[in-house]
């Protein structure tokens, strides 16, 4: 009786038992379409309590270090099916239970059942599915069985994505994804095909068991890089990212940016820990890379019109962000500088936490936002804050979360890798790294003029279309889920120390061969002072917030129109817009961006009617890949011919197949 209560307690087996009762929430609601709403409201409520025992499960995994296996008897033939969690999986699972039940919450209010009662139930089904598969992905350790609950996770996405297919542009977006998870899915079939042959077994190989200097090692880190960097993101295998995250349900869009970009992002982390000696190549290519994801990312999000599709630009540079600190921590392991490890990893692990945090937060509020005003075009929007002012205040947190602001979360992780740069200056040891500094400053600086579009064109000013005259306030299943990680985002930043612990066991566990002793303390107690320094902002901008309040409070009130430049009637029109206002800072970028201009042609006295548009293109998708599959199908094109529906000469073909084998054979 003892050892089955000590099982039950096992926080392994917990974490597990979450993760399948996630992913089995929605079933009872593909049976109850008699009574809409209660299979909807049966999956959130068994979905948070799942959650409310998975993540202290994955806490206690994480600080006790330990590493827990299971064995499936499956009776295939590729060798034992392994579960494990380590701190690293233990990590990754918090953000997969966190975000999935706020959004199963917040699909509640926002796709409500009695609405969307044709979608509804297998939205809410694939929406589990999608979550489950994610954490039990963590703990796969055959490469056979990752690939199929990989697989699983991908079309649970594919099925969320298209929930609109009456709409051409997300069966477009569908259509995307589909071949670009599935060519990273065939890139992942060769890598683990390759793995196995160099190993003897389907297992990934345990931290620091194989050497980088081994026959087809590097063969083994490109179709790594290539299969999960197509999932995370990273550019310029980003193309299925901007129209799935902008088309799919806003509650999809939060899991899928908040937790299915780090399932990319773990893959190539866990492929890393199997090597002991990583070349300092590698540690190079994924700078380089994340840099120019995190450049770029956010220079197409400066430029962007649509709410969501400037989110999800954004997600880029967040994922190029965290793969820079990756590639410094290589570095720092390949030249033998543990502090320039540590605080590579430990600002890659903490800014992948607070994306996990900040991007929900966002995306659950660009939704809030369409359901309100019922259209995603920010230039369509304006004066949102006076209709919805809980909304606008946690947008707001959100944006300056994700802008690397202090005292927000988002500048923790980011002022580590600063730390990073500026330490090897000192050290006079990869002293170029210091250099690194004013890209990602200028990341910074792009984020900034991105997020105040946003922010202003959607919340501030006059409305400029009907929607938008008359919001309304978000209820509170949706409020609840967008509080819970703006207050996340708030901890995070006042106690930056607390996360650091947090993310501590898990860069041990990353490359377990290094001596951690004395570094995370130290840059615990600096974490500490930053600490007083946010909480004291905060106090300051509480006293002046407070004093101005009793000042207005104490002064007469007047309102009048403001001034309308000597204009007679002042319209919505007459203000700066979202575009107008990104004009400068897109035009520097406009070689890469290559965006669609269209200028009227005035004439005469008394012109006519007229527009003019700014519209930003997918440059990689639409003038290089579209074009190759378009070139590709003019190629092929006579095979066409050959399918023609004549029985006998298909015959005729099968015989001359199996007539030129055998003469092969023979």
């Amino acid at each position: 009786m003892y050892s089955v209560l000590q099982g039950a307690c096992d926080p392994a087996l917990v974490a597990l038992c979450a993760a399948l009762v996630i992913g089995s929430a929605g079933i009872p609601g593909l049976f109850l379409q008699n009574k809409p709403g209660s299979g909807q409201i049966f999956s959130a409520i068994a979905t948070i309590l799942a959650a409310f025992a998975g993540v202290p499960a994955s806490l206690l995994l994480l600080f006790s270090r330990t590493t827990t296996t299971y064995v499936l008897e499956w009776g295939l033939p590729f060798g034992p099916c392994e579960l494990v969690i380590d701190p690293l999986s233990a990590f990754f699972l918090i953000p997969v239970f966190l975000v999935s039940a706020a959004g199963s919450l917040f699909a509640v209010g926002y796709w409500p059942a009695a609405v969307h009662r044709t979608t509804e139930p297998w939205l809410t089904f694939f929406y589990g599915l999608l979550a489950s598969s994610m954490a039990i992905l963590l703990v796969a350790r055959n490469g056979v069985f990752f690939i199929m609950v990989w697989e699983v996770m991908a079309l649970s996405a594919y099925f969320l994505l298209v929930t609109e297919h009456d709409r051409e542009d997300v069966r477009r977006a569908g259509i995307v994804y589909l071949i670009a998870t599935h060519a990273g899915t065939a890139a992942l079939v060769v890598y683990f095909s390759l793995l196995a042959a160099a190993t003897g077994s389907f297992l990934i190989p345990a931290a620091g068991s194989l050497s980088a200097l081994a026959p087809h090692t590097t063969l083994i880190a490109l179709a790594a890089f290539i299969g999960f960097g197509a999932k995370a993101g990273i550019m310029p295998l980003h193309l299925w990212l901007p129209s799935a995250h902008a088309n799919a349900p806003s509650h999809v869009s939060a899991l899928m940016s908040g937790v299915m970009l780090k399932m990319g992002l773990y893959g190539i982390f866990r492929t890393l820990t199997c090597f002991h000696d990583p070349p300092l190549v590698w540690g190079i290519i994924l700078t380089l890379s994340g840099l120019t994801s995190a450049l770029l990312g956010i220079t197409f999000a400066v430029a962007q019109r649509d709410l969501k599709r400037l989110l999800a630009c954004s997600s880029i540079e967040n994922i190029g962000i965290i793969t820079t600190g990756l590639g410094v921590a290589l570095m720092g392991m390949s030249s033998n500088l543990p502090v320039l490890m540590y605080l590579g990893m430990a600002g890659a692990l903490i800014h992948i936490l607070n994306h996990s945090f900040f991007k929900p937060l966002l995306f659950l509020g660009s939704g809030a936002i369409i359901h309100a005003v019922g259209t995603r075009e920010m230039n369509q929007m304006g004066g949102l804050g006076k209709g919805m002012p809980r909304v606008a205040l946690l947008v707001l947190i959100g944006s300056v979360a994700i802008c690397g602001i202090p005292p927000l979360n988002g500048f923790v992780g980011e002022f580590l890798l600063y730390l990073s740069f500026f330490l090897q200056f000192k050290a006079d040891t990869l002293v170029y790294l210091v250099f690194l500094a004013p890209v990602l400053a200028l990341v910074g600086g792009l984020a900034v003029i991105a997020f105040t579009k946003l922010y202003s064109s959607v919340f501030l000013g006059t409305p400029r279309s009907p929607g938008a005259a008359h919001p309304h306030e978000a209820g509170w299943t949706m409020l609840v889920p967008m509080a819970f990680f703006g207050a996340l985002c708030l901890l995070i930043g006042v106690v930056p120390q607390l996360v650091l612990r947090l993310v501590t066991p898990a860069v041990a566990s990353f490359f377990p061969q290094l001596s951690l002793d004395t570094i995370p303390a130290e840059y615990g107690a600096l974490l500490g002072k930053l600490s007083l320094a946010a909480v004291l902002l905060l106090t300051v901008a509480a006293v002046v917030a407070l004093l101005w309040r009793w000042r207005l409070g104490k002064a007469p009130v007047s309102s009048t129109s403001t001034w309308g430049c000597g204009y007679l009637r002042g319209t919505a029109r007459m203000q700066y817009g979202g575009s107008s206002f990104s004009e400068l800072a897109v035009s520097v970028f406009d070689g890469i961006m290559r965006q669609r201009v269209e200028r009227p042609t005035l004439s005469g006295l008394f012109p006519g009617e007229s527009s003019c548009s700014d519209q930003p293109t997918e440059t990689l998708l639409e003038r290089v890949v579209a074009p190759l599959f378009s070139l590709a199908g003019l190629s092929f094109a006579f095979l066409r011919r050959l399918q023609h529906g004549q029985m006998h000469v298909y015959m005729v073909y099968i015989f001359a197949t199996l007539f030129i084998l055998m003469l092969w054979a023979h």
